[in-house]
């Protein structure tokens, strides 16, 4: 009998996969490839939120996690996924700029903020008000870790290539079993996909689809990441990925002309060289009505986990999260209050 079954293997199936190979547990993971929100993240780390100048719920801790967390996987994988480079935050206006200071006086700001403001001598850039610079910020290359890891899964036997089928899965008291496979737990890391299963339908998980555009432009020549009203993320070589859209309403897969026209004319406002769009990249975000993760136990079957919800932030808060959940479920340890599931367990109604 394996220890778990992991069902997903977006960053947070990564993230619980590691955990359970360095708490030496036994699993499997059932994925069919379709990272919804993995697979088009900008991969961008940043503990800030830059619209608002304000710290992201517990950044600090999260990024001190994190990135000892990414490096552990390079060294398995034997790849690099992670580039450290400073996010320019352009200015639009002075009000801006004075906000900017008064953002970098706070405490929990501080470390993430310079106070040396950058002028912008970069001629396809407009940004005639120049920059604030966002420390301890970066991108991790997520496709590329995502197919890494895939492959360790293949090489180790332990990848299950298919979706997951309810009626195959049997909940015991004290273990699963799917399709001639037992284990003692079963975890849904699925992303916005759970919402489609009977299990955790109860928790106000939400869709958020985001489109990005990847362009080629030999004269940017991007060395950081720059945020203005969108990201633009430079991808090595003359890439770049520019976006993203957010879109509430919308949870059809694939590409839009609306959100296609949205990043054009954004874009065309920012860089002032020639570009072309390589290819239109579409994703659903998992987001939560609190804006917190949902990490625990079905509340009646006890055997049954998930880990959900990250939002546009599953790069800074997968890791930790899921060394969170493997505690919770292996020793008891307590689940921080705001991102339990319990905090919605006056929704469940047991069929």
């Amino acid at each position: 009998m394996l220890d778990y079954l992991v069902v997903g293997l977006g960053l947070s199936g990564v993230s619980l996969c590691t955990q359970l190979h360095e708490n030496k547990r036994s699993f499997k993971v059932l994925a069919d490839g379709q990272r919804m929100a993995s697979t088009v993240a900008g991969g961008v780390y940043n503990p800030v939120v830059l619209k608002r100048l304000t710290p992201t719920w517990k950044g600090d801790i999260f990024l001190d996690y994190a990135l000892p967390f990414y490096s552990r996987l390079e060294h398995e994988l034997g790849q690099r996924f992670v580039s450290e480079t400073s996010i320019l935050r352009r200015f639009a206006s002075t009000e801006e700029q004075n906000n900017w200071f008064q953002a970098a006086d706070r405490p929990k700001l501080k470390r993430f903020l310079s106070t040396d403001l950058h002028s912008n001598t970069h001629p396809a850039i407009h940004a005639p008000l120049g920059y604030g610079e966002v420390l301890e910020t970066g991108r991790v290359d997520v496709p590329k870790l995502l197919k890494a890891y895939e492959n360790y899964l293949r090489k180790t036997d332990s990848l299950l290539e298919g979706i997951l089928e309810t009626d195959l899965l049997e909940i015991y008291p004290d273990h699963i079993s799917y399709d001639g496979i037992s284990a003692r737990r079963l975890v849904l890391a699925m992303g916005f996909r759970s919402a489609e299963l009977d299990f955790f339908n109860y928790l106000p998980l939400q869709g958020n689809k985001g489109e990005v555009l990847v362009i080629e432009a030999a004269d940017l020549k991007l060395k950081h990441i720059l945020k203005s009203k969108d990201f633009i993320i430079p991808l090595g070589g003359n890439l770049y990925k520019v976006g993203a859209t957010y879109d509430h309403k919308d949870m059809s897969l694939g590409n839009t002309k609306k959100a296609r026209s949205r990043l054009i004319e954004q874009l065309d406002k920012l860089i002032k060289c020639p570009y072309t769009i390589v290819r239109q990249e579409s994703g659903i975000r998992p987001t939560v009505t609190d804006r917190r993760p949902l990490l625990g136990i079905h509340p009646k079957h006890k055997n049954l986990a998930i880990l959900n919800g990250m939002g546009s932030r599953g790069v800074l808060l997968a890791p930790l999260l899921a060394r969170h959940l493997i505690e919770y479920l292996e020793k008891g340890t307590p689940l921080w209050p705001e991102m339990d599931i319990n905090r919605f367990r006056k929704y469940y109604q047991e069929v």
